[in-house]
């Protein structure tokens, strides 16, 4: 679907990547764009200046949000609050929100596979973009995997296909969004610090299928209990007792309706959390016409993501992995199935409005000490007692110091902190990137000589 913005007065609200992107999208359709952007003005001059050769107008700082026009529209970006002020005068003068992912969607020339769910979107964003360009299509990831969906928008006309990791936030602002194919990994709690509850961010996940028909596919995970879809359903899932398209076989093999298609073993992935994303990402490009024969050399050649069970190094027969992109409990226990025993674990950061206590068994059972850092680590050290020994520290550099010390032979030093990182650091891969550096740091014990 196309919109003719051609004259249109609109609004970019935010200066990041989707905001920079959106605004050279719609300067491209013959739209007059201001941008609005209330952070600290100096850190933004540069991609100021850019935007203004091109003809936008950029309003920085106190005065963006003191800034009245007449707008035709305001393009939302998903990084900003839709109650933060910007967005709220925005509504206040009754100018219509349209969101970025919305707007790119109206510019895209070829089909449109979204992913989303709470964990695994990014790898099986990767996997989708792997698996279909082994096969021979043109195909681009973007989304919330780092390349907004409006720069890949502008050349759409020339791929296939368009793979889309869209967050809740994402989807909150969208109207017409119909992807071909939505991918639904899996759902549990997260982000009660923008959600009033857990139902109200399971509606916005949800906005995914809204638009869809029986023409369209939902790719999704069979133990998820989820409303009538007008889509046509694929199902998937690890777990045994449980019917499905996709399954895992007893021998490791990942199967459709019964056929093994390729063992779990022959690629990079690891754990039944990653038979999943691999079988979703099969199943959206089955939907799309393509063969399995044909997806394979991609499934065997992917190399998961940094920061989602990274492994960093061996160091004094100590194992250590990154999995700074944990930010919820979900993607935390799934962290620790697929480690095994012995676990020193490093959890921690921002208090996103749950607890820890969930997952005090699990913890229990696998990690032979804990260290927690960030806004949490006391409260977790409570959630956690008499299930594990806590050290709750001040900050990842002292973490890893603790961690080494407690560790010996044959043990994991697990980084998967279980909630964000906005405490400490810009994002998860920023803190993910210092705990490896902090490793890399770690200096092994010499032998002593004899």
């Amino acid at each position: 679907m196309t919109t003719d913005y051609h004259g249109q007065h609109a609004a970019v609200l935010g200066l990041g990547r989707s905001g920079q992107a959106a605004a050279h999208l719609l300067l491209d359709s013959g739209a007059r764009v201001t941008v609005l952007d209330s952070g600290e003005p100096a850190a933004r001059r540069g991609v100021a200046e850019r935007l203004s050769s091109r003809g936008a107008r950029v309003v920085l700082g106190n005065d963006a949000l003191r800034c009245v026009e007449e707008f035709d529209f305001a393009v939302l970006s998903p990084g900003i609050d839709p109650t933060a002020p910007l967005a709220q005068r925005a509504v206040e003068s009754g100018i219509p929100l349209v969101g970025e992912i919305e707007l790119a969607f109206r510019h895209c020339r070829c089909p449109v596979v979204a992913v989303t769910g709470t964990n695994g979107k990014t790898t099986t964003t990767g996997l989708v973009a792997a698996l279909l360009g082994a096969a021979g299509l043109s195909v681009e990831a973007c989304g919330n995997i780092g390349l907004p969906f409006s720069d890949v928008a502008a050349r759409s006309a020339a791929l296939d296909a368009v793979i889309v990791e869209i967050s809740s936030f994402q989807l909150e602002t969208t109207e017409t969004f119909r992807p071909k194919v939505a991918v639904w990994t899996n759902f549990s709690a997260n982000h009660l610090d923008r959600y009033p509850d857990v139902a109200s961010y399971r509606a916005a996940k949800l906005r995914i299928f809204e638009r869809q028909t029986a023409d369209d596919f939902a790719v999704v995970n069979a133990r998820e209990e989820l409303p009538p879809l007008r889509a046509r359903r694929v199902t998937f899932t690890a777990a045994r007792a449980t019917e499905a398209d996709f399954t895992l076989g007893p021998d490791g093999s990942i199967r459709h309706r019964g056929q093994a298609i390729l063992s779990l073993a022959e690629t990079h992935l690891r754990g039944p959390h990653n038979a999943e994303n691999l079988m979703a990402a099969l199943g959206a490009g089955h939907c799309l016409g393509v063969d399995f024969t044909a997806m394979r050399p991609g499934a065997l050649a992917y190399l998961p993501p940094a920061h989602r069970g990274e492994f960093v190094a061996e160091i004094d027969g100590v194992t250590w992995i990154n999995d700074s992109k944990s930010t919820n409990l979900d993607a935390l226990a799934q962290a620790l199935r697929g480690a095994g025993q012995g676990v020193v674990l490093i959890a921690g950061g921002k208090n996103k409005g749950f607890d820890f206590a969930p997952l005090a068994g699990l913890v229990g059972e696998h990690v032979k000490a804990a260290v927690l850092i960030g806004e949490m680590r006391e409260d977790i050290a409570r959630d956690w007692a008499g299930a594990v020994s806590c050290h709750p520290v001040d900050g990842l550099a002292v973490a890893v110091v603790q961690a080494a010390a407690l560790a010996r032979p044959g043990d994991t030093v697990l980084f998967s902190p279980g909630t964000s990182s906005f405490d400490m650091f810009r994002d998860y891969e920023e803190r993910g990137d210092f705990f490896k550096q902090l490793t890399h740091q770690i200096k092994p014990n010499q032998p002593k000589k004899t």
